[in-house]
């Protein structure tokens, strides 16, 4: 590959992020965002939470300019869909019914985390728009070359998908909800610019917890002991149990974020009666705090909405923070000051037939899914 200022750009793949330097990894990175970090993305590895057999399998891609690394990519062989969180299961059923393999593909994403961010890392370089360019053309050639029916990129970054737009991708909206900081002073301040209603039914939700006798504190992942770490990895195996999923993170990727990410990871440990009886588990940047993992050992009304919710809100206004992304669905955050935020995502499908039929597919499926954001929009939380 040719590219601008750079005579020679020679593209590789790496079956494994820790083949890669963290240093110059990082260095990519537009932003602080703990997703794409290495320490994040090398510690799912090392830890057991990406195995070939639970459908992954890395293949990352890096552009040299001789022996530096000037734009990168977090690459998977996906040989199934769990967790990516865009469903594409009715693709792989319809290849299925002609014969065709839809598995494996090739899914550029964070895995296990629905999370708007960069995908297509390329530092802070000049010529930022020919590397992301140089890297959707590596990721096309590759899934050619390997014969894959297409190729993904789940929550792209709006630099990510301005550039991949111009390509032949498809593109695939849906919608999370989000809190913004207004620039309350406090959480009263806060409930004061709701509504009526909503305002009263929070209030309630938290006088409900305190008169249950629960309690909530918030720690850094390095103010937590060992203990602490385990029961939050208790409660996280609880909730997938529950729903039937399979817990892919391991205990030791917990104690890993830890380590490695002290200031970056925080967690709302819930007691009552001087037990802990329930916890979820976060990640922030200096802009933006993410909640991730939510488990309870006892069942306390309304202890879900305070751990999961009002304390990462109260946290957001302490610390400054702007913006606050409990995660992927549900609409009963709406009701808590969650507004709609739009996803994109983006696929490549070889097979040209397929690709025409998907983009059908998602024209109307586009239609469908602006309606609901204009739908959500009419039942904004905050009083006009």
């Amino acid at each position: 590959m040719t590219s601008g200022r750079f005579q020679t750009v020679k593209v590789r793949f790496h079956p494994a992020l820790d083949d890669m330097d963290a240093a110059a990894w990082n260095a990519l990175l537009p932003d602080d965002n703990p997703f794409v970090d290495h320490a994040f993305l090398a510690g799912l590895e090392r830890h057991g939470c990406i195995e070939p057999s639970q459908g992954w399998q890395p293949h990352h891609v890096g552009l040299y300019d001789g022996a530096r690394l000037v734009a990168a990519a977090p690459l998977y062989l996906k040989g199934n869909s769990h967790g990516e969180f865009v469903f594409d299961w009715s693709w792989a059923s319809a290849y299925a019914r002609y014969g065709l393999a839809y598995y494996p593909k090739l899914l550029c994403a964070v895995p296990y985390s629905p999370v708007t961010g960069p995908r297509l890392l390329v530092g802070d370089a000049e010529n930022a728009a020919e590397l992301r360019a140089l890297l959707i053309e590596a990721i096309r050639n590759e899934t050619r070359r390997l014969g894959l029916s297409s190729a993904h990129l789940n929550f792209a970054s709006a630099n990510d998908a301005a550039s991949v737009a111009r390509e032949d991708w498809l593109a695939r909206i849906d919608w999370q909800f989000h809190w913004q900081n207004r620039g309350w002073r406090d959480f009263d301040d806060f409930l004061d610019s709701l509504t009526h209603k909503k305002r009263k039914n929070i209030r309630h939700e938290r006088a409900r917890v305190a008169r249950a006798g629960a309690t909530c504190e918030i720690r850094h992942g390095d103010e937590l002991d060992a203990s602490e770490w385990h029961a939050l990895h208790d409660f996280y195996l609880a909730t997938f149990d529950d729903k039937g999923n399979f817990p892919a993170l391991t205990l030791d990727f917990f104690r890993h974020l830890g380590r490695a990410m002290p200031r970056r990871v925080l967690a709302v440990l819930c007691r009552r009666g001087g037990r802990l009886v329930a916890g979820a588990l976060l990640l922030r940047s200096a802009t933006t705090l993410y909640g991730r993992y939510w488990g309870c050992s006892e069942e306390v009304e309304g202890l879900h909405f305070e751990a999961c919710y009002y304390q990462g809100i109260e946290y957001c206004l302490r610390e400054g923070l702007a913006r606050f992304e409990p995660g992927a669905q549900g609409e009963h955050k709406l009701a808590r000051g969650f507004l709609p935020a739009k996803t994109e995502s983006f696929h490549w499908i070889g097979d040209v037939r397929f690709r025409t039929a998907i983009a059908d597919a998602l024209a109307r499926e586009r239609h469908v899914m602006h309606d609901y954001g204009e739908e959500l929009r009419l039942h904004s939380p905050y009083r006009q």
